[in-house]
């Protein structure tokens, strides 16, 4: 693949960076270096054309906005946070899967007063909740949420779930769905617009190679 123009990819190390490099290596596009060793945080590719940032998953759409990558793959959980203002997002590369739940203690009696919910999704949760005509009250955390209900902090939380399996070794159930979440491709509009062609070939080989994997 030719690229015209150089292209920045924003990425985060884990469970997104490793499902995204084989839709990557379908586009013939392959990190030189190995970021889970390497201590460099701009990684060149095969291509001299392209490059990998790595940084935090939650400042993806961030360094994309405001030009600081071209692309980048974030999860959806992460651009509902973020509002995705100046972003596209042309494909959802089906990985990464699961679903923003609000979970608690099943059959908790809560009476009438306003609920607390724990949760590092605050703008998500208060949209949800907003919806619903609930005043509740947002203590946000950044990890262990499942931990809040069990020692009296909140009474619920709003976090993501894959298997259910922590909810349920911890006694706590899946209540209300919010939102499918999987990892989206999202691209700068600038560069949607100065480097239309190089972004569109990646864009094109990106969905081929979704399509393949039959997500």
């Amino acid at each position: 693949m030719h690229f015209t123009a150089p292209l920045t990819i924003a990425l985060s190390k884990g469970r997104i960076f490793d499902q995204t490099l084989p839709l990557l290596a379908h586009a013939d596009i392959r990190p030189a270096e190995d970021p889970e060793t390497s201590r460099k945080l701009i990684l060149a590719t095969n291509h001299p054309q392209v490059r990998l940032v790595i940084v935090r998953a939650s400042d993806v759409p961030t360094y994309v906005e405001y030009g600081g990558a071209d692309l980048g793959v974030a999860g959806k959980d992460v651009l509902l946070e973020h509002g995705g203002e100046g972003l596209y997002e042309p494909l959802d590369l089906r990985i990464a899967r699961c679903r923003m739940m609000v979970a608690g203690p099943l059959g908790a009696d809560l009476g009438s007063r306003r609920l607390r919910i724990a949760t590092k999704y605050v703008k998500t949760a208060e949209r949800h909740f907003a919806a619903q005509g609930k005043q509740v009250e947002i203590i946000k955390l950044y990890g262990s949420m499942e931990l809040a209900p069990l020692v009296g902090l909140s009474d619920r939380i709003v976090d993501l779930v894959e298997s259910g399996n922590t909810l349920k070794a911890n006694g706590l159930v899946p209540l209300e769905h919010i939102a499918d979440i999987s990892s989206r491709l999202v691209v700068n509009k600038a560069s949607w617009k100065m480097k239309h062609a190089s972004v569109m070939a990646l864009v094109a080989a990106l969905r081929e190679a979704v399509g393949r994997s039959g997500a």
